[in-house]
């Protein structure tokens, strides 16, 4: 069946094809990346959950984790990066964060809830080669959701980025040790991370089906699952003879309860068209890209088959009781009729079904009686 692709399939499939060499997604799939932090949320009240928390978070997994229900940090059974402990958190005291939110707050003894969060640490980026591409550095705070203050690695500057951030601030710039000891543990970040290499890769588990459309039963939805992938960076696209096709959705990368990764991505496609789909998967754990064909199956079809047949069947079934009953409560009506006839002719009264007078009644009638008459 000759295949009639538009303007538009044409110039998306050079575009994307293209793109698949030189495309920064791609780069950011095939790449090796590492990130840490450690993240610090305080609270003005809190009924239910503690009014501090802290975890320390590489690869999007936690190894540590802390509150101030709890005594101590609880980290390395959580999770074992490589073997690697975390590297140690800034030493800032616990009441030095809820000291900074009332000041930010401007309250000390707030009746609505006030959030405070901290974040510092670095990120790695290395080339498929191994060469460093990028390492950034960050330590940044948020107030209410939104972005308050941040400190630049190079200048040894803090950044005011909100209002509320102007009183700390220049509170912040005047203690030049503190400032000092950020720096140098940013320094230590970037020295811990770079120790870090992709030993913890788990590769994509891929799977590719189809359900007829919801709208359109001419169409089917084609789609391709990845799940249990590990780190989560990953490019997929579902082509058609090796070219990807226009239109894709996507769930977006999201997690798993084990910490590793799903991803799905969904397109429309012609029934009736035949021809060589595929889920075309990009990620730092294979050491090539992963194509995986559909079978051209459709899960659902089937049953919509068999429910058109069931329904087909037990309508002529229908009919053929409905025929059935009326020709024999029709047969039924003739053999009551004639049952009726022969029990009640229609001649009833006739002469000849009158009783006929014997002759001795006749010869008792003499001829007096009759001229008399």
């Amino acid at each position: 069946m000759f295949l009639a692709f538009s303007f538009k399939n044409i110039f998306f499939t050079g575009v994307v094809s293209a793109l698949l060499i030189f495309h920064p997604c791609l780069i950011d799939a095939l790449q090796e990346k590492h990130h840490f932090f450690y993240r610090f949320t305080v609270l003005t009240k809190s009924d239910k959950i503690p009014d501090f928390t802290a975890e320390a978070v590489v690869d999007d997994r936690r190894m540590k984790q802390y509150n101030n229900e709890a005594e101590n940090w609880i980290g390395v059974t959580l999770f074992e990066f490589e073997g690697i402990e975390a590297l140690g958190e800034p030493y800032d005291p616990r009441d030095w964060y809820k000291d900074q939110l009332k000041i930010v707050s401007n309250c000390t003894q707030c009746s609505e809830l006030h959030v405070l969060q901290r974040i510092i640490g670095c990120k790695l980026e290395k080339f498929p080669n191994g060469t460093v591409m990028k390492l950034p550095v960050f330590d940044e705070y948020g107030f209410d959701g939104n972005d308050l203050m941040a400190f630049n690695y190079d200048t040894l500057q803090w950044i005011d980025k909100s209002p509320n951030a102007k009183e700390i601030k220049k509170d912040w710039d005047r203690h030049t040790e503190r400032k000092q000891c950020l720096h140098q543990y940013l320094n230590d970040c970037m020295d811990w991370i770079s120790t870090l290499n992709n030993t913890n890769n788990t590769l994509p588990d891929v799977h590719i089906f189809a359900k007829k459309a919801s709208d359109d039963h001419s169409k089917l939805v084609l789609t391709c699952l990845a799940t249990g992938f590990y780190p989560r960076d990953i490019e997929m696209y579902i082509r058609l003879e090796e070219s990807i096709l226009a239109d894709q959705t996507s769930s977006g990368i999201r997690p798993n309860a084990d910490e590793t990764f799903q991803m799905r991505t969904s397109v429309e496609i012609d029934r009736n068209h035949k021809g060589s789909y595929d889920c075309f998967v990009i990620h730092s754990s294979l050491k090539k890209t992963l194509s995986t064909k559909w079978d051209g199956k459709c899960s659902n079809c089937e049953t919509l088959r068999w429910l058109v047949i069931t329904g087909g069947t037990i309508v002529a079934s229908v009919l053929a009781f409905a025929v059935y009953w009326y020709i024999d409560k029709k047969k039924g009506s003739s053999e009551s009729i004639l049952a009726l006839r022969r029990n009640h002719p229609n001649n009833y009264g006739a002469v000849s079904e009158q009783i006929p007078m014997s002759s001795a009644a006749c010869a008792d009638t003499s001829d007096e009686e009759l001229s008399a008459d």
